[in-house]
């Protein structure tokens, strides 16, 4: 089963509307994604608690990296860059964590709020080698602007 974004703008908008809360809004987009393609092995937010530093935040799949620092990482390179990261082989990306060995490619999207702030990224980890590509970039980034940026 593969993601249509179309279907899910749709189902997050109705699942969310009126809500204002970003760890609500977090937990239910990390379990609709999660559960909307196969591809998806580990769903989550880590947030921007300030200091250059992500903790983690709502998520769905085995166990996350607590904290991540801008320094080091995918996640950490999503938000001191402020540009996706689209990883086809996570063995290959200098300074990847490995929060589960399983891992073998990921995306990770930064998280902003109406106003412009890094509240967060999204990631998004496969046991599949280069599971993602720009589709999936485009179609996360607009289901991320659609549910935090309004």
């Amino acid at each position: 089963m593969r993601i249509d974004y179309a279907d899910m703008a749709k189902g997050l908008a109705a699942l969310t509307e009126g809500e204002t809360d970003t760890v609500a809004l977090m937990a239910t987009m990390a379990c609709e994604l999660h559960h909307s393609d196969d591809r998806f092995d580990w769903t989550g937010f880590y947030r921007h608690v300030g200091n250059e530093m992500l903790k983690i935040g709502p998520y769905q799949g085995g166990h996350g990296c607590l904290t991540i620092p801008f320094s080091r990482g995918v996640c950490g390179a999503a938000a001191r860059t402020g540009q996706v990261q689209l990883v086809p082989d996570v063995h290959a990306f200098p300074g990847h964590i490995a929060c589960s060995s399983t891992t073998q490619s990921e995306i990770v999207l930064p998280v902003r709020n109406a106003r412009g702030d890094l509240i967060g990224v999204l990631d998004i980890d496969s046991d599949q080698p280069a599971a993602f590509d720009e589709d999936d970039a485009r179609g996360l980034a607009a289901l991320l602007s659609q549910t935090f940026a309004r």
